[in-house]
């Protein structure tokens, strides 16, 4: 099975993630990308593009066999979406065997992150991924 992790650490698929610099998805995602990890742009109104130096995907499942090609797949499933377009996203992740769903500040869906942790998914809710890089909080999955 390919590696979660590029240079030691997971790879990052951001769904939701917006080409303009101004939105809090790609500021966030910057940010993660230039503290070393690899960013794997997610949203099919850009699907095709090229947001932060990565091809834009239309799917997790889309983007994680375009990783395989390089021996990598999904680790983090960060979100960027609302509350309510969280369960197809958790299904996908289950799908493509990421390790954790990331649900950033103000998403908060308890029947999706339930339906994630029986498969076996670490959820993390309600938290920026970048504050708590910043921070230190690795919280199991940075």
């Amino acid at each position: 099975m390919p590696s979660p992790r590029a240079n030691g650490k997971p790879v990052i698929a951001v769904v939701g993630l917006s080409n303009r610099p101004e939105r809090a998805s790609y500021d966030v995602a910057a940010y993660m990308q230039a503290a070393g990890y690899r960013i794997v742009a997610v949203n099919p109104m850009y699907a095709g593009q090229v947001i932060l130096g990565e091809h834009c995907h239309a799917s997790l499942q889309e983007a994680n066999a375009a990783l395989a090609t390089e021996g990598l797949r999904i680790s983090i499933v960060d979100c960027f979406r609302k509350s309510s377009d969280i369960p197809p996203v958790v299904e996908e992740a289950i799908a493509i065997h990421a390790e954790c769903v990331w649900m950033q500040l103000d998403i908060i869906n308890e029947p999706a992150a339930t339906q994630a942790r029986a498969a076996g998914l670490q959820v993390i809710m309600d938290k920026c991924i970048k504050i708590e890089h910043r921070l230190g909080n690795t919280l199991g999955v940075l």
